[in-house]
């Protein structure tokens, strides 16, 4: 059984959570402008708690393909003031969804108890940040950069070469001195895979249990689901949900979502059918 630990916080994850998505970015993929001033993002964060989400993951830049970088100042003034509200408000787990270090750093002093890297900690100096600050970690795989990388994804075995990922980032992060419970993995759907690639490795999601690690699956409306279907962005509920079923029973145990009240409907049917066996 798994659990994250953070100061006096700790979260259970012997069934799966749902993790609530905050983009305060004017151009993310599915919600692009949406929550991009505060007090929209505040309000979003209400709801998304009122329907269940027991993680809050906060970003302030889009990692969306073709993605524009943006400044470190920028990228704090998006999300400081919607973790701050957060943390004084609730008492669910606040998540930041950053690959720079100085983001990292005062997400937490802010309030922030995870930090989730689509980088997994390969910026310079965030592996070293990382290390000093006593929270858990989500290590993502991702070819390539947001900017390029569904170009032309390529791998001999999209399953092995994920896997020897993780085992290297993994010995890093241990030989920084950061202690092994503290991490997750997210295998990166959509990051640098085809639709033949992301369907491989949810089908195979039970291979990354190997770790010993929790794992953290983001399927929501992504193009996965939409060039499967042939869904619009605002079309892609049903396949997100079967995406998040099918995640959960593979043994994930966070799931990163646009849809949460039906996401929480969907894994307590499961779970209550899991708890009858």
């Amino acid at each position: 059984m798994f659990q994250l630990t953070h100061a006096k916080k700790t979260l259970d994850l012997s069934s799966p959570v749902v993790m609530g998505i905050v983009n305060v970015t004017p151009d993310s993929f599915s919600d692009g402008g949406a929550y991009s001033n505060v007090e929209l993002a505040c309000k979003h964060v209400d709801h998304m708690v009122e329907q269940g989400a027991l993680i809050i993951d906060v970003g302030g830049e889009s990692t969306r393909p073709g993605s524009d970088i943006v400044s470190v100042e920028e990228e704090l003034a998006r999300v400081i003031p919607i973790i701050e509200y957060t943390a004084k408000k609730y008492d669910v787990w606040i998540s930041i969804d950053t690959s720079k270090p100085e983001v990292m750093e005062q997400a937490v002093n802010a309030g922030a108890n995870m930090i989730n890297d689509v980088r997994a900690l390969q910026v310079a100096g965030a592996l070293a940040m990382a290390a000093t600050l006593d929270v858990p970690i989500c290590l993502m795989h991702m070819q390539g950069e947001p900017q390029t990388m569904q170009e032309k994804p390529e791998y001999q075995d999209v399953v092995e070469e994920v896997k020897a990922f993780f085992e290297l980032r993994i010995a890093y992060c241990e030989a920084a001195g950061i202690d092994r419970e503290r991490l997750i993995l997210d295998p990166g759907f959509g990051f640098g895979k085809t639709l033949a690639h992301n369907y491989r490795l949810l089908a195979t999601l039970p291979s990354l249990h190997e770790f010993h690690l929790p794992l953290l699956v983001g399927l929501s409306r992504k193009s996965m689901i939409g060039d499967l279907l042939g869904r619009a962005i605002d079309q892609r509920l049903a396949g997100s949900l079967a995406g998040a079923l099918i995640a959960a029973q593979q043994g994930a145990q966070i799931i990163r979502v646009h849809d949460v009240p039906e996401t929480v409907d969907v894994l307590k049917v499961m779970s209550e059918t899991m708890a009858n066996l």
